[in-house]
């Protein structure tokens, strides 16, 4: 009777001495007093874009921390999915949106343009955009990210990243052509397309087949785009339906099927920012992902 408890013993002095060593695996929660301590008050910032801001910070027994701004309003999805009564109080301004959209675009310039490498996100969703206190999105979750020389045209992948929905047609099928930062647009303008309609562009629970893939349907009724409802809202106001207007031509020419239609995130934000009437209406899509 004794052997079962001995080696329970042992058994016990050994998952201490692992705790002790390594620490334990629950992650631990800093308060703010600690994070400033660690960061010598905020002072040692590394970056500032359009990502977000990132603190080096140094732990007990010299290790190092990254320290990410906290983004008080959470995601951008819970402000553009229609959940019902809830979504109805959490509904943003066509204003707000278009600053969103605007903010996430130089976000992804600067990803493509302003690093020495060039960084290539692989998985932009309305999930991965955090909002701050003033609704000033922070592209993150770089988990699928790849670095890419600016030079270089397009990149080899071994499998398909990303999320489906979201996916740019050459990631999944050569035939369309190189992988590339036009991939990174592709999801944007998909994404864009999310914060106009307020609902996911691959919806198999709508009562119409024709309106499962929102692209193609918005698409279809593009001439009659003043008199949408979108979002539940009337349109009245010119300035909403012109902001509404370029949303959607826009991200119709980031989802086109070639990545060579597709235009770069320097040339969407000067689009975002153009007369509506000197915007052209791009060629259907030709497939979804």
């Amino acid at each position: 009777k004794s052997l079962p408890n001995q080696g329970k013993k042992k058994e016990n002095v050994r998952i201490e001495a692992f705790i002790k060593k390594f620490g334990s695996l629950v992650p631990r929660r800093y308060s703010y007093v600690e994070i400033k301590k660690m960061t010598n008050k905020f002072n040692d910032k590394l970056s500032q874009r359009g990502y977000g801001s990132v603190y080096k910070g140094k732990l007990s027994k010299s290790k190092r921390a990254l320290v990410y701004e906290f983004m008080p309003h959470g995601s951008l999805d819970r402000f553009i999915y229609d959940r019902g009564l809830h979504h109805r109080s959490c509904r943003l301004e066509w204003r707000t949106l278009y600053d969103i959209a605007l903010g996430i675009a130089r976000g992804l310039e600067y990803l493509h343009q302003g690093c020495n490498t060039r960084i290539l996100h692989f998985d932009i969703k309305p999930h991965n955009i955090l909002l701050d206190e003033n609704f000033c999105p922070k592209v993150s979750e770089f988990g699928l990210s790849k670095l890419c020389e600016r030079k270089e045209s397009s990149i080899s992948m071994a499998c398909a990243r990303g999320t489906i929905g979201y996916i740019a047609p050459e990631v999944f099928c050569r035939n369309f052509g190189g992988v590339s930062y036009k991939s990174d647009v592709y999801s944007y303008g998909m994404m864009v397309l999310e914060m106009v309609g307020g609902r996911k562009n691959i919806d198999v629970g709508v009562s119409q087949t024709s309106e499962v893939y929102f692209p193609s349907w918005i698409y279809k009724h593009i001439d009659q785009i003043m008199n949408l409802n979108l979002n539940g809202v009337i349109l009245e106001e010119e300035e909403e339906e012109e902001i509404t207007r370029k949303l959607i031509i826009v991200s119709l020419w980031c989802i086109q099927s070639d990545p060579s239609d597709r235009p770069s995130m320097t040339k969407v934000i000067e689009m975002l920012q153009a007369n509506f009437q000197s915007l052209i209406i791009p060629p259907k899509p030709f497939v979804s992902s």
